[in-house]
């Protein structure tokens, strides 16, 4: 461990890339091998899981690294906190003489009260509850809890409004050149679009999730057409790679109705 701390400050100290990030230009790369390591899990390769759960624990040790220059912690400071953390949550094991046995359920409730504990005094809120994770979901969960306190609009139209209304704030910012406010006004966009397909009663994630997996099966049968036409994609034009596109979607909804009238009969893929 002391060894990957040193390797880190030595990059830090002498990589123009390391020297330029920053705790918040980082924190995109964290969530990304979060899931590099969920979909490695799910291979069942151990060497796959080891290397991705080693890019993990880089975050980590990155962020620490950048915090410590700044005099805040350090990586020594965070082990010690998820430590105590730990073995305070866990009184069962480290005071077990302090419980009776205890089933999963139990565990499971005394881990969320000792968490309440700990957050007394500090400011609450009702959308505390709301486990970060995809912004989508995000934005659906928390727009869901706040409709149930009538925070809300009364039907798809008015949730369709604010979606214009940002559009128009979005189209002002790009006009305006400033950087941050563009980012801003997107974000709103996006947040108002999760709420008007939230009104239509549809999952924001899952529909992204269905136009990407579409995008990505439309892209390969591209690829595949421009190779059986001995094509570089690489070297098309914009007209070309529409051609291809239209040609990929077109030959998509044909497979589709022909899997709808000749539904036992297998294809391969």
């Amino acid at each position: 461990m002391q060894n990957l701390l040193n390797v880190m400050r030595e990059l830090r100290e002498k990589c123009p890339w390391d020297q330029k990030q920053t705790p918040e230009s980082l924190t995109r790369y964290a969530i990304e091998e979060a899931y590099e390591v969920e979909a490695a899990v799910r291979t069942g390769n151990v060497q796959e899981i080891r290397d991705e759960l080693g890019d993990l624990l880089l975050q980590v040790v990155f962020q620490s690294q950048m915090y410590s220059e700044q005099g805040a912690f350090d990586f020594h400071d965070v082990v010690q906190a998820i430590t105590e953390k730990l073995i305070r949550r866990h009184p069962h094991v480290f005071k077990a003489e302090e419980f009776s046995a205890l089933s999963s359920e139990d565990v499971a409730a005394l881990w969320q009260q000792i968490k309440q504990q700990e957050k007394q005094g500090l400011p609450r809120s009702r959308l505390d509850e709301i486990k970060h994770g995809p912004a989508l979901n995000q934005a659906d969960q928390i727009q869901k809890n706040v409709a149930k306190i009538g925070f809300d609009f009364p039907d798809v139209a008015g949730a369709y409004g604010k979606l214009e209304e940002e559009l128009a704030e979005l189209q002002e910012a790009i006009a305006g050149q400033n950087s941050d406010e563009i980012e801003e006004e997107f974000g709103d966009c996006l947040f108002s679009l999760v709420n008007v397909g939230r009104k239509l009663g549809l999952s924001s994630e899952q529909a992204l999730l269905g136009t990407i997996h579409k995008f990505r099966t439309r892209f390969a049968l591209m690829e595949h057409d421009a190779a059986a036409q001995q094509l570089n994609i690489e070297n098309l034009s914009l007209a070309e790679l529409d051609q291809l596109w239209k040609q990929a979607k077109l030959k998509l909804k044909q497979r589709a109705v022909h899997e709808q009238t000749n539904p036992t009969e297998l294809r391969e893929d």
